[in-house]
């Protein structure tokens, strides 16, 4: 409970909404329901209820390997499980690499409002996830070549950082 994750390949196993985002069932029913909310699940949850023609709220079940939901349904499962626990950590490991441009809007927003008094730490090839942190580390084959602020790295104009950006701006 100290560190929470978010990580590129987003994992859920076959069992029920409640088991996946609170695996050790210490969480109340209202604090789930808060998580799939502020996860953008909630009516999603909701709908697969409605499929099974039966009112199963958290207990609804989810297939082997999450096949009833999307890849981001699956990605917005890790981010519920990680409002959940209140840790003071939060690491995202390409948490947006395999979702739709939507998807990683919803997440972005949803880590910037629900996670703003934790430390984030980004593994990230999308510039947009990243340039309202507060430092950005930029490594080149393994190595750290980089440390500081966006503003102060993007003054720059020989730096690794500058290219970067200078790159995408031109794609």
């Amino acid at each position: 409970h100290k560190l929470s994750i978010i990580p590129q390949d987003s994992q859920v196993f076959e069992g029920t909404i409640r088991g996946n985002i609170d695996p050790t069932n210490i969480y109340t029913d209202q604090e789930i329901w808060n998580a799939l909310e502020l996860s953008h699940l909630k009516q999603h949850v909701i709908k697969m209820n409605e499929d099974e023609d039966k009112d199963l709220g958290l207990d609804v079940r989810i297939n082997e390997g999450g096949s009833n939901l999307s890849v981001g349904q699956r990605q917005l499962m890790c981010l519920a499980r990680a409002l959940l626990i209140p840790s003071s950590i939060l690491n995202m490991d390409e948490a947006t690499a395999a979702v739709d441009v939507e998807t990683d809007k919803v997440l972005q927003e949803t880590i910037r409002k629900e996670f703003k008094n934790r430390t984030i730490l980004t593994v990230a090839h999308r510039l947009n996830t990243i340039m309202d942190s507060d430092r950005i580390i930029v490594l080149d084959k393994g190595e750290v070549k980089e440390f500081d602020s966006p503003e102060t790295l993007l003054k720059n104009k020989e730096g690794l950082f500058y290219s970067l950006v200078n790159a995408h701006e031109a794609s």
